[in-house]
C-alpha cells in the first residue's frame, strides 16, 4: 500500500475525533455562558468589553488544550469523551475558584470592563487547560 493510501487509512478517525471535539467546543461555550452570571456575548457585541473578551478567550484556550491533549493520548470514542467532560468541569472549577477565592468581585469587574479582571481569569483558564492536558497523559 502506498504511503499515501496509508495516510487517507486514518482520515475516518480524524474526522470523528475532529468533529467531537468541535462539538465538545460548542458544548463548552454553551455551559460556560450559563455558568457565568453576566453575558458575554453581550458585553462583546454591544458593549465592546475587552475584559470579557479576554476571559472567554482564555477559556475557550483552556480547554481547547485539554481537549487536545485528551484527542491525543485517549485510546478510543468513548475515553476521549469521558476527558472531554472532564476537561470541561475542571474550566468551570478554574472560573469558580478564581470568583470565590481570589477575586470576589470578579463579576461587577468584568461588566466594568476591567481589563487586569480579565487578563487573571483567561490566564487562570489557560493555566488549568495546560495543567490539564499534561495530566491526561498517562
Amino acid at each position: 500500500m502506498s504511503q499515501f493510501a496509508l495516510s487517507l487509512a486514518s482520515l475516518g478517525s480524524f474526522a470523528l475525533y475532529l468533529g467531537l471535539s468541535i462539538l465538545f467546543l460548542m458544548i463548552f461555550k454553551f455551559v460556560y455562558i450559563r455558568i457565568t452570571p453576566y453575558d458575554e456575548w453581550q458585553l462583546l457585541k454591544e458593549e465592546n468589553n475587552i475584559a470579557a473578551a479576554l476571559t472567554l478567550s482564555g477559556a475557550f484556550i483552556g480547554y481547547s488544550l485539554a481537549i487536545a491533549s485528551a484527542a491525543s493520548n485517549s485510546v478510543n470514542l468513548l475515553d476521549f469523551a469521558i476527558w472531554g467532560v472532564v476537561a470541561l468541569v475542571a474550566q468551570i472549577l478554574a472560573f469558580l475558584i478564581v470568583r470565590y477565592g481570589f477575586m470576589p468581585k470578579l463579576v461587577e469587574r468584568i461588566q466594568n470592563n476591567e481589563i487586569p479582571a480579565g487578563i487573571v481569569m483567561g490566564s487562570m483558564s489557560i493555566s488549568i487547560g495546560l495543567l490539564n492536558a499534561a495530566c491526561m497523559t498517562y
